[in-house]
């Protein structure tokens, strides 16, 4: 049957589309086709559980590999929307030799407003950075209700509608939070992905994205099936989602009381404690991420530059203090990895040539010149170009006082780029993560080994970038007798 409307009635609703803005329409038109407004409204709680994989993003065998991945299992994540809050728990079970061993490991974070917090096995509550905590509360926003629910609000900024190609892109600003930009699908007008910006400290201004596939009908309203989540070109995260669940009973997910009374975690202070190897080498350690110092007779080398632009300026600090006579020029970066190669851009700042394994060079040169703009580092500050040296498979750096021969960990389980450096008149080693001496997991030894003997090497000791000094010995016993 043909319906018909009053001219009354059918004028008054043409005048109100009309009178609604660009930004109205959008809102109103990705929370009709999600369910209705009133129905977003009421929802107060949301709880995801299900399965999936999370990318080794910074940490893979090469830095665009994505072969090595946790298997997730035992997803939840718990929001309380009225009280900004979030939880997840979840369970990842790496598919890659790892330093921690191969087993499940259980992981349960949370932010509550400006308190992100970590809980550990034993059920004790840690709190984290400022920056997790403004990153963990734009993951509360990046699902369709949560976001939408908090557009349809009276202190939401929308604005910016246009069109991309198949999609209607629209920016959303919270107190607090944003801009995310919602982007919807031009016909469904269901909601495709939303994007917001993020830091890191490697590859400085990153949009974080998560796109939404499946829609499938709970209680009235409309959600995705999968959740797929990438910073900048890297996929970090893959969820496959089992029935969502609103208003359920959540219990406390309130940040606990330890997390929220502790300080707000700055960055370590840097401690560089300096141990002579031989005349003129010096391990500088006295953090997790060492690096070793070589004086030549007209230069100074550092290998290594990890952790953090703050760490890698106070070990160039100290190592002009232990010779102030001689300019630090080179640093060997022994590979790509996120937490060896932070200090990458902070020793570009200075002047310092690098030296690397071949494979890094087209990645090294895209990290220096990528905007760093929303917390601007050392070369921000100062830019510089890059000079930088690529090792294929092995390279000697010598003068009349000192000989460094470097080369490739061809075959490692770690990373493909690895690069170890061989003092041959000391019959020292300098190595990173390929053995850390004093662990209790050796996954890359074997390898290591193999390689020092292929490369016919005579090895007394290894000054492992993790752990301490150790003789060979150490690592002869950390292989297993074949």
């Amino acid at each position: 049957m043909r319906r018909t409307f009053p001219i009354a009635l059918l004028a008054a609703t043409v005048a109100a589309c009309a009178s609604q803005t660009p930004e109205q329409r959008a809102i109103a038109e990705v929370a009709d086709a999600l369910g209705g407004a009133d129905r977003i409204l009421a929802v107060r709680t949301l709880l995801l559980e299900g399965e999936g994989t999370l990318w080794n993003v910074g940490q893979d065998m090469t830095i665009d590999a994505t072969g090595q991945t946790f298997a997730v299992t035992g997803y939840r994540r718990t929001m309380d929307l009225e009280a900004s809050r979030m939880r997840v728990t979840q369970t990842r079970t790496p598919n890659f030799p790892y330093f921690q061993g191969q087993s499940p490991q259980t992981q349960t974070f949370g932010v509550d407003g400006e308190v992100a917090y970590a809980i550990n096995a034993s059920g004790a509550a840690t709190r984290a950075p400022a920056e997790t905590a403004a990153d963990r509360q734009a993951e509360l926003y990046h699902h369709p209700i949560v976001l939408v629910r908090a557009a349809l609000g009276p202190q939401a900024a929308v604005g910016n509608v246009r069109d991309d190609g198949g999609e209607q892109l629209v920016d959303i600003t919270l107190p607090g939070a944003g801009p995310f930009t919602l982007a919807l699908n031009a016909a469904t007008h269901r909601p495709t992905r939303i994007r917001s910006a993020s830091d890191h400290p490697n590859l400085g201004d990153v949009v974080i994205e998560t796109r939404f596939d499946g829609y499938t009908e709970v209680d009235g309203l409309q959600l995705p099936e999968q959740l797929t989540t990438s910073t900048d070109r890297f996929k970090t995260a893959e969820l496959r989602l089992s029935r969502p669940t609103l208003n359920a009973e959540i219990g406390d997910i309130a940040a606990p009381e330890t997390a929220r009374a502790a300080a707000i975690p700055g960055p370590p202070p840097v401690n560089v404690a300096v141990e002579a190897l031989a005349p003129g080498v010096w391990l500088l350690a006295g953090q997790s991420h060492h690096s070793v110092l070589v004086e030549f007779d007209d230069h100074l080398m550092l290998i290594e530059a990890p952790q953090s632009e703050a760490r890698t300026l106070g070990v160039m600090a100290r190592a002009r203090e232990l010779v102030p006579g001689k300019p630090l020029t080179q640093l060997v970066s022994t590979h790509h990895h996120f937490d060896h190669s932070a200090g990458l851009r902070a020793a570009v700042a200075e002047g310092l040539t690098i030296v690397t394994q071949q494979a890094n060079v087209a990645y090294y040169r895209e990290a220096v010149t990528r905007p760093h703009t929303r917390r601007p580092d050392a070369l921000a500050r100062s830019p510089k170009p890059i000079t930088i040296a690529g090792v294929e498979d092995a390279r000697v750096i010598e003068d009349k006082t000192r000989r460094v021969e470097l080369y490739r960990i061809a075959g490692s389980p770690h990373a493909d780029t690895l690069l170890m450096a061989y003092l041959p008149r000391e019959r020292l080693l300098v190595e990173a993560d390929a053995f850390n001496p004093g662990s209790s997991v050796y996954p890359f030894a074997a390898n290591l080994l193999e390689q020092v003997r292929a490369r016919k090497l005579r090895v007394d000791r290894i000054a492992p970038l993790h752990g301490a000094v150790a003789p060979l010995a150490e690592l002869v016993n950390a292989v297993p007798a074949s």
